[in-house]
């Protein structure tokens, strides 16, 4: 696919932009003011594949443990900050890589230009954030009810405000939970601006729904070309939204890392206990960073054929199974020693990577 041409900055060490891989970003559920239990969520975070953090800063509190959780964190924080211009130039004393606060809404114009030239002067970018659930009123009532039409304009006024005070260290999301108007609003201003777009589907619900709905809405975009960070947002635990979010971008050849585990769905010819063994060696990967593709399949009919592109695979047969890489079949072991001959074998592999 070819990615959508944008301007291009970085996020204290991490690229955004066009120029860069598309990045994963998650937000703490931690009280903010908590810093130590702040910091070590966003240690569970980075350590499972998160490259950016957003934690909310409610108080002047809250702003005042960022400098014990910047100074700390292994990745990028950004401040998520609503309403209050004095929490922004808190939060950029104490460290954060990024604001995500939409100027528009921060009080007066010296406020908003006392913001954007600290901002400026510290070289941190700017997220606007437009939510199809709280869009200005006169918006609704200028469209009738939320429209990529009017999150599209929300957007523009902001960025019109950061445009006229000369800068352009801008990222953008339009996030809705309606996946179709996420998707319809996030095409709309791609056309419009050259700025970095950060995909999610917010409210998107636990992980049964959400995890179908984010697939679907940033996958489709980011096919499509469009898109620079992205979130999977799921109700409870952020931990769970990391795993997700690398499947969406493996499953695009976006995410060069990590282990993709294909298997069949079993039909009648299946004669071997196929959904343990795939929990199995999907727990057996969980920590391998290095970019393979692992099969495992229900029979040794097709299994082989259809994983040909597997690195290596088990196809189960009756009271036994086949070990093949790359399609070739390597050996014949009895079902009991699948898994371990299974083992052996991708050991080999990565120490030949």
């Amino acid at each position: 696919m070819k990615r959508r041409e944008t301007c291009n900055f970085k996020i204290g060490s991490v690229g955004v932009g066009s120029d860069y891989p598309v990045s994963i970003q998650s937000m703490t559920n931690t009280d903010t003011r908590n810093w130590k239990a702040t910091l070590t969520q966003i240690g569970q975070l980075a350590e499972a594949g998160c490259q950016l953090v957003r934690v909310a800063v409610p108080d002047e509190e809250a702003a005042q443990a960022l400098k014990f959780i910047c100074a700390q964190s292994p990745i990028p924080v950004i401040a998520d900050i609503h309403f209050n211009h004095r929490l922004a130039l808190s939060a950029i004393d104490h460290g954060i890589s990024a604001l995500r606060i939409n100027p528009g809404n921060i009080g007066s114009a010296e406020n908003v230009r006392k913001v954007v030239d600290k901002a400026q002067a510290s070289q941190i970018p700017i997220r606007i954030g437009v939510n199809a659930g709280s869009l200005e009123k006169n918006l609704l009532e200028k469209y009738g009810h939320p429209t990529a039409e009017a999150m599209v304009e929300s957007a523009m006024r902001h960025v019109r405000i950061l445009e006229e005070l000369q800068f352009t260290e801008i990222k953008i999301s339009l996030k809705a939970s309606d996946v179709s108007l996420m998707l319809d609003a996030y095409r709309l201003i791609a056309q419009q601006i050259p700025y970095p777009l950060h995909l999610g589907v917010t409210e998107a619900g636990n992980a049964k729904y959400g995890t179908i709905k984010s697939a679907v809405g940033i996958g489709t975009l980011l096919a499509e070309g469009i898109g620079d960070t992205i979130r999977v947002s799921l109700t409870g635990n952020p931990l769970q939204e990391i795993p997700v979010a690398k499947q969406i971008l493996r499953a695009l050849d976006l995410y060069p890392k990590g282990v993709e585990l294909i298997s069949c769905p079993t039909c009648g010819r299946t004669q071997i206990a196929l959904e343990r063994l795939v929990d199995q060696v999907d727990q057996l990967v969980s920590n391998i960073d290095k970019p393979l593709k692992l099969a495992v399949m229900g029979c040794v009919v097709n299994g082989p054929g259809e994983a040909r592109e597997a690195d290596l695979g088990i196809a189960g047969g009756k009271g036994e199974g086949l070990i093949f890489r790359k399609g070739e079949i390597i050996k014949k072991v009895p079902e009991g020693k699948l898994l371990e001959a299974f083992q052996e074998e991708l050991d080999k592999l990565i120490s030949s990577k």
